[in-house]
C-alpha cells in the first residue's frame, strides 16, 4: 500500500473523483476527451435511472398477470454479465444466452415457451449473436402459435437499427437505455435493470445501495477506496505486475469477478499496456492462493489468504466503486478507459469466414489424438519457434502439442483458455483452469466463447502481448438454422473461434485449438492429456 500513496495523493490533488462525478471529460487527455464527453453518465445512475423501476414493476405485473415468468436473456457483454450477477446473488432464475452453441440455445427454447419471455439486449442494435437468438425465438414463438411479439422485450440504445426494427415489428415494450453510457459501465442502466427487474431481483435496492456509496465515491479524500484500489493496480503495475486476480470470500455476492473482467480488461487492455484481470474459484485457488511478482490479489468481502487487498460492500456499491476505480486506473496508466479498438478485428474475421466457402474454413489438423484433432496457428513473429515444438516428429499428442504451448510462454505471460462450448452441459471444461494454472505456475485464465470476445478479448488484442491461447471447440451433433441469414448457429460459432484465432496468430501469438469431435470423449481425453503431460 504504501507504494500506491503517492498516486492517491496525486489523484487527490488532480481532484479525479469530484470532476469524475462532474462529467469532466478531459481527465484522461486530449485523445480521450471524444469518446469520453459521451460516456460519463454512470456516475449519476443511482439517481437517473429511478424512473426505470415504476415502468419494469408494471410490465412484470403484466406479464404475470399472462402466466409469463420465465425470462430468457438475449445480450453479450455488458448486455448479460451484470444482470446474471445480479440475479444470481438475489437468487432469482434468469436464463442467460450469451452463446452461439448450438445445444445450449437449444436447451433454452426446451424450456416452457408457453411462460417465456425473451428480453433482446444489445446497446448498438446489431450484435450478431443477440439477432441470432431473436430471430431463432422469434420462429420458436410462432411455430408454438405464440404471438411472437408480445413476448420480445428490447433494450437498446436510441436510434440503433434494433430500435427502429422493434417500432416496426411492434414488440412488447422498447427501453431505451441512457445513450451516454459504455456497455461495461452500464450495470445500473436499463441493460441491467429490465431483466434483473422481471426476473424478480430487488432492482430498487440495488440503486438504493449505490446511492450510499457515491458520496465517498465522489470526495477528493485519501479515503476514497476507488481511489486506493487504482492507485494500488497502477503502483502494482509499473513493477510489473499487470494481472489483477480477482476471488470471492464469502461475499454472498455470486459471479462478480464476471462482470469485473469485462470491466477491466476493456477500459484498461490497449496500446501494449493494461491490466489482465483473472476470475478464479476462490482465495484457495491457484493463481490466487500462489500469486506471484506479476499479480495482485483482490478478494471480493472478507480478507482471504495471500490477498493484497480487499473490497468489501454491497453489490450496488461495488458495482459503482470499481468502475470509479476503472476510470483512475486509466488515468494513472495513460490511457483512455471508454474505447475498445481492438474488439473489431475479431468481429471482421468471422464475418468474413461467414463469407468464405466452406472448403476455405477447413484444413487438415495437425495431429489427431483420438476423439480430438489438434490444429494450430500463431506461426510468425517472436511466437514462430513453438510451432517447431508442435510440428516435431515426437508430437503426436495432444499432451505433447499442450506442453509445446505452455512453453511458448514468455516468463510471466499468461495462458488464456477459451471454451466454445456448451456452459451447461460442458460445463465441466472449466476445471482445467486451476488444474493448468496448479500444474505449470502461469496465471490461467478461463472464457466461454463468443461470450469472452466481449470481454477479455480486447486485452488480448490491445493488452500486454505476453499471452499464450487455448481454443477449444466441439462437433455439435444437432445444429440450429438462424432464420433470414446464410448461416447455422454452429457455422456462426466456428467462425467466431476462427476468426479470433486469426487475429491472434497476425500479433504474433501462439494459438492451439483442439477441436472435440466426440465432445464427452473429448473433455475426458483433453483432462487426462493435462494430468499426464504438463
Amino acid at each position: 500500500m504504501a507504494e500506491a500513496a503517492p498516486l492517491v495523493d496525486r489523484l487527490v490533488s488532480d481532484q479525479f473523483a469530484s470532476k469524475l462525478t462532474a462529467r469532466d471529460a478531459t481527465l484522461w487527455g486530449p485523445a480521450a476527451e471524444p469518446e469520453a464527453s459521451i460516456r460519463l453518465s454512470w456516475t449519476t445512475l443511482h439517481e437517473t435511472s429511478r424512473p426505470l423501476l415504476a415502468e419494469i414493476d408494471a410490465l412484470r405485473a403484466e406479464l404475470h398477470g399472462e402466466g409469463v415468468d420465465r425470462v430468457v436473456l438475449a445480450g453479450m457483454g455488458g448486455s448479460s454479465l451484470a444482470p446474471e450477477v445480479i440475479c444470481a446473488t438475489a437468487g432469482v432464475n434468469l436464463v442467460v444466452l450469451d452463446t452461439t452453441d448450438p445445444a445450449q440455445v437449444a436447451d433454452a427454447l426446451a424450456g416452457d415457451l408457453e411462460r417465456t419471455v425473451l428480453v433482446v439486449s444489445s446497446k448498438s442494435g446489431g450484435t450478431v449473436e443477440t439477432d441470432s437468438h431473436r430471430r431463432v425465438f422469434e420462429k420458436a414463438f410462432r411455430d408454438k402459435g405464440i404471438d411472437a411479439a408480445s413476448r420480445i422485450v428490447v433494450v437498446t440504445d436510441p436510434g440503433s437499427p434494433l430500435a427502429k426494427a422493434s417500432a416496426e415489428a411492434g414488440y412488447r415494450k422498447v427501453f431505451l437505455a441512457d445513450p451516454h453510457v459504455g456497455g461495461r459501465y452500464s450495470a445500473l442502466t436499463a441493460f441491467g435493470l429490465v431483466p434483473s427487474g422481471l426476473a424478480g431481483a430487488d432492482i430498487a435496492t440495488l440503486l438504493d445501495d449505490a446511492a450510499s456509496a457515491a458520496p465517498s465515491l465522489s470526495a477528493d479524500s485519501a479515503e476514497n477506496p476507488a481511489l486506493l484500489l487504482a492507485s494500488v493496480f497502477a503502483a502494482a503495475h509499473a513493477r510489473g505486475a499487470e494481472k489483477v486476480v480477482i476471488a470471492d470470500a464469502d461475499s454472498g455476492i455470486k459471479g462478480f469477478a464476471d462482470w469485473a473482467e469485462q470491466l477491466i480488461a476493456e477500459s484498461t487492455g490497449k496500446e501494449g499496456t493494461g491490466l489482465l484481470p483473472v476470475a478464479v474459484e476462490g482465495i484457495d485457488a491457484p493463481g490466487f492462493a500462489d500469486a506471484g511478482e506479476d499479480a495482485t490479489a483482490v478478494s471480493i468481502g472478507g480478507v482471504g489468504g495471500a490477498a493484497a487487498i480487499a473490497v468489501a460492500g454491497s453489490l450496488g456499491g461495488q458495482f459503482l466503486l470499481w468502475e470509479y476505480a476503472t476510470a483512475a486506473a486509466g488515468r494513472l496508466l495513460g490511457i483512455n478507459p471508454f474505447d475498445q479498438p481492438d474488439v473489431e478485428a475479431a468481429k471482421k474475421a468471422a464475418r468474413a469466414l461467414l463469407d468464405a466457402p466452406a472448403d476455405e474454413t477447413t484444413a487438415a489438423p495437425a495431429i489427431s489424438d483420438g476423439p480430438i484433432d489438434v490444429y494450430a496457428s500463431g506461426l510468425a513473429g517472436e511466437a514462430a519457434g513453438w510451432a517447431d515444438k508442435l510440428f516435431a516428429p515426437e508430437t503426436e499428442t495432444v499432451g505433447a502439442a499442450l506442453k509445446a504451448l505452455v512453453d511458448a510462454a514468455p516468463e510471466h505471460g499468461y495462458l488464456s483458455i477459451q471454451a466454445y462450448l456448451d456452459r451447461l452441459d460442458d460445463a465441466s471444461i472449466a476445471l482445467l483452469r486451476k488444474e493448468i494454472a496448479r500444474r505449470t505456475g502461469l496465471q490461467t485464465t478461463f472464457g466461454w466463447g463468443p461470450r469472452f470476445l466481449h470481454s477479455t478479448g480486447q486485452y488480448h488484442k490491445g493488452g500486454h502481448q505476453n499471452g499464450v491461447f487455448l481454443q477449444i471447440t466441439g462437433y455439435s451433433p444437432e445444429d440450429l438454422e438462424v432464420p433470414d441469414r446464410p448461416y447455422t448457429l454452429g457455422v456462426l460459432q466456428k467462425a467466431q473461434a476462427l476468426g479470433d484465432g486469426q487475429v491472434l496468430a497476425e500479433h504474433g501469438r501462439p494459438v492451439l485449438r483442439l477441436h472435440l469431435t466426440d465432445r464427452a470423449e473429448g473433455l475426458v481425453h483433453l483432462v487426462k492429456a493435462v494430468q499426464d503431460s504438463l
